[in-house]
């Protein structure tokens, strides 16, 4: 390697560790003048994340009503029931949804004030480390969401009893109550974000994906620029004994791996060959390898996510060594 590439790497890496030290390190990041009309229109969805992450994780589904209701389909005592437990949780799914469709549009306003020119995508990490933070937020929030939503698998089958259950009164003229809650269109629309098996996170690789598409005018790298520099200081932080007993406690673990794992699918999906090529920006092998020496239980949804929600893991250009580290 020539002294230049050396350089230029060292200096990336001093770059990357000093935006982390004043940054990731503190949680609590103060937005500038000019960061503020952004930063509080993203806070106030921040705001709503924890709340929906405690209804996702005391969500238990209507499984016992609905097995009773089919079993004994003469009984209408059983099927009212069940309708009557099955409606207030379609109600929280829809709320689940509406909060995807929020969150999807916080991060258009965070990516278009992170990738703007002229500064290249370390100088707006420094600059804007507030709106940074609040970029890290909302992918901890989705892998947190999605990891909830794979382990519970009463989320679609209430869905799918709704929906049968819907079109039957339809066809029998029976008013439906909560009908008018959500709409044949909302429904559809809510069937296919449940039917992923990782919702958040496609919705918002999709959003980062027509964020390059519809600004054209934006160099691509100051997207994928900005994601890449974001999941090398996560590994930095995370594999550098320095920084890493800075930790207090675990959830600042669980913080930077979440991150990490949710700007390496962002990049995947938004760069033309992806984060597994050899020409990719990511180290993929090394961040890998970070979640490979966490505790196992730890990091199984996120070796997942990896997995099955990203683009180009089987391409013929990703090599044979990272795809059997993924096995």
């Amino acid at each position: 390697m020539s002294e230049e590439s050396k350089e230029k790497i060292e200096g990336q890496e001093q770059n990357h560790q000093h935006w982390l030290k004043l940054s990731f390190s503190r949680r609590d990041a103060q937005p500038t003048e000019s960061e503020k009309e952004i930063y509080n229109q993203v806070n106030v969805v921040l705001k709503d994340a924890e709340g929906i992450l405690e209804d996702l994780q005391s969500y238990r589904g209507a499984g016992h009503e609905i097995r009773e209701a089919i079993q004994h389909p003469a009984d209408e005592k059983l099927q009212e029931k069940a309708w009557g437990a099955v409606v207030p949780l379609v109600g929280k799914l829809k709320t689940f949804y509406e909060f995807s469709q929020r969150l999807e549009a916080a991060l258009r306003g965070l990516l278009g004030a992170l990738t703007s020119t002229p500064y290249s995508p370390t100088q707006h990490l420094e600059r804007e480390q507030a709106l940074a933070k609040q970029f890290a937020e909302i992918l901890h929030f989705t892998l947190r969401f999605d990891e909830l939503k794979m382990t519970n698998p009463a989320i679609q089958n209430d869905f799918s009893y709704y929906r049968r259950t819907l079109s039957r009164m339809r066809i029998n003229n029976v008013p439906a109550e909560g009908e008018n809650e959500v709409n044949n269109e909302l429904a559809n629309r809510m069937s296919l974000f449940y039917a992923e098996a990782t919702p958040m996170l496609k919705t918002l690789s999709d959003a980062t994906t027509k964020f390059v598409s519809e600004n054209k005018n934006l160099p691509i790298e100051n997207t994928t620029d900005c994601l890449s520099t974001m999941a090398s200081v996560c590994r930095v932080m995370l594999e550098t004994p320095e920084y890493r007993s800075r930790f207090t406690n675990e959830e600042t673990v669980s913080f930077c791996l979440r991150v990490m794992v949710g700007v390496i699918i962002l990049y995947d999906h938004v760069h033309p060959v992806g984060a597994f090529a050899k020409t990719s920006k990511i180290d993929m092998k090394g961040c890998i390898k970070v979640l490979k020496d966490q505790p196992p239980n730890s990091v199984e949804g996120l070796l997942n996510a990896l997995r099955y929600t990203t683009k180009h893991l089987n391409d013929e250009t990703t090599s044979k060594q990272i795809k059997s580290m993924l096995q």
